[in-house]
């Protein structure tokens, strides 16, 4: 994920640096950061063709104030997440005017810049139909078609992609609720399976793509068929 830093203050790019640095350690998403002293530089620079998923500009800048800039880079990036950073909240209505994802007063940096990252980032990640989980094996970063199924093994729910599987202490209801939008289906109490990897659901039994059979209660079976139907765009 690419970051790009303007801020016409060596420190205050240091600062926003070493913030960003600090949660990718925790977070594991994997930021590339571009440090701009001006406006000018940074807007050259997408000319240029480099990209950026996140902007973080501070709005009082001499050679072009951050607000400027962030006019000129809504014209050509009309979705990408700007972070107004500034010594004074007292631009709101401006930076509802460029779509402003954040204002973030300089000083109070400390308390709001991990609220922040977490708010941008699953927006992001949600777009991208990426999902970010505290699995067992720390921090995964999955793409939501990769993911076959997923089901309860006692206190554990069991991610399971087609080469490999994490584990992960939440209940199919939480997990369920996360991947929301994602094309998942709860077939059963103990499973949520991905609609794109279903074969074909018969006789209360749905076949996946890799063979897997899972049981459909008689209860659910109806809601699971329309449900599917939706999905594929056909009646079963």
């Amino acid at each position: 994920m690419k970051v790009a830093i303007c801020d016409d203050d060596k420190n205050d790019i240091s600062r926003l640096t070493k913030l960003l640095e600090q949660y990718d350690a925790e977070k594991h998403i994997g930021f590339t950061i571009g440090e701009y002293e001006s406006g000018a530089k940074l807007l050259n620079s997408l000319r240029d063709g480099d990209e950026a998923d996140i902007v973080f500009l501070d709005i009082n800048m001499d050679d072009m104030d951050g607000l400027t800039v962030a006019k000129h880079i809504r014209e050509k990036m009309e979705d990408v997440p700007i972070v107004l950073v500034t010594a004074y909240m007292n631009y709101a209505l401006d930076g509802y005017k460029v779509k402003a994802s954040r204002f973030l007063i300089k000083d109070d940096l400390d308390n709001t810049f991990v609220e922040c990252m977490d708010h941008i980032c699953g927006e992001l990640l949600r777009k991208s139909k990426d999902i970010m989980l505290s699995c067992v094996e720390g921090e995964v970063r999955l793409k939501a078609s990769d993911i076959i199924l997923i089901e309860t093994s006692g206190h554990k729910s069991i991610i399971r992609l087609s080469d490999q599987t994490y584990q992960i202490y939440e209940k199919l209801e939480t997990l369920e609720e996360k991947l929301k939008g994602f094309g998942f289906l709860r077939a059963h109490k103990s499973f949520i399976v991905n609609m794109g990897h279903i074969r074909s659901i018969n006789s209360y039994v749905m076949i996946l793509n890799d063979g897997r059979q899972i049981p459909v209660p008689k209860a659910r079976y109806k809601q699971v068929r329309q449900e599917y139907a939706l999905f594929v765009g056909k009646e079963l």
